[in-house]
């Protein structure tokens, strides 16, 4: 999949276009990706970053940084995948004026979208406007329950089961190891330490089982009430795994949320706990 940055960058073609934030790339954004490659043209995805939510002045906490929303696209297979730089003169641009700067310079003739589709200044652009001006429109059904809100409001909740029905695979949380207390190792549970960049989301606090670089894993995702912590932080314990993460990126999958954080009445019963945190997660199922 080639990744471009301007319309200029993709050689001349007829394209089928799917437009979108697509933060997640949920099941509904899939689906909106497959009908353009579907259409028989050069498939080409065309979205925006920063957040338009964002640029706009509203808060919105992201699924997925930009680097993995690409790798996500470019699973499902388009030709291309158009990355627009988002900004405030982008918003007021006139809907005509963005048919005319962005899809005819990029040869759309079809464009992919529900019949909810807004764009343009005041979000005054629908698919009756497109239709006017001469692109084909083909309408994808919205996947019933499923939208990026949706997966967010699960998440803030720790399902991250249900959120993973939403997406079509496991939640993630990504980002550097970094040092921490060292407390785990203490303890005989050595953990990764995981900052997030600033605006991920990042599921409700609790102990949750997933999975990272081929391992089982215990994580936390808190603020370690049995030390009287206060900040918020992710510590993963990858089973069978010997080796130095510091500095790397880390991606954790989430599969299961097993319990509410707490403190303990000892340190014996909080390696008890951490003991049978870690059968559970030997026995957690990935959910989709």
């Amino acid at each position: 999949m080639k990744v471009a940055y301007a319309p200029e960058e993709l050689e001349p073609a007829e394209r089928a276009a799917a437009i979108g934030t697509f933060d997640g790339v949920h099941r509904g954004h899939q689906a909106a990706i497959r009908s353009a490659i579907d259409a028989g043209l050069r498939s080409t995805v065309v979205t925006f970053d920063p957040h338009p939510r964002r640029v706009l002045g509203y808060d919105v906490e992201l699924i997925t940084t930009l680097e993995r929303r690409i790798e996500l696209i470019e699973e499902i297979g388009p030709d291309e995948l158009l990355v627009l730089e988002f900004t405030a003169e982008l918003s007021r641009q006139e809907p005509e004026d963005f048919v005319g700067d962005i899809l005819e310079p990029l040869g759309a003739r079809v464009v992919v979208a529900a019949e909810t589709f807004r764009f343009g200044k005041g979000r005054q652009g629908d698919v009756r406007l497109l239709r006017r001006l001469g692109l084909e429109v083909r309408p994808v059904a919205l996947v019933e329950g499923v939208s990026s809100s949706g997966v967010r409001e699960l998440l803030h909740a720790g399902d991250v089961v249900g959120a993973a029905g939403l997406l079509g695979r496991p939640p993630e949380v990504e980002g550097v190891v970094v040092a921490g207390d060292q407390r785990g190792g203490t303890l005989g549970f050595p953990t990764a330490n995981i900052a997030v960049e600033p605006g991920l989301l990042v599921p409700g606090n609790g102990i949750y089982a997933g999975s990272a670089l081929g391992h089982r894993v215990a994580a936390s995702i808190g603020v370690n009430p049995h030390y009287g912590g206060s900040e918020r932080r992710i510590e993963a314990f990858l089973l069978d795994f010997e080796g130095d993460l510091y500095g790397q990126n880390l991606r954790l999958e989430l599969w299961q949320r097993l319990r509410d954080e707490r403190a303990f009445a000892s340190e014996d019963e909080l390696v008890s706990q951490i003991g049978r945190d870690v059968e559970a997660a030997k026995a957690a199922v990935r959910p989709y």
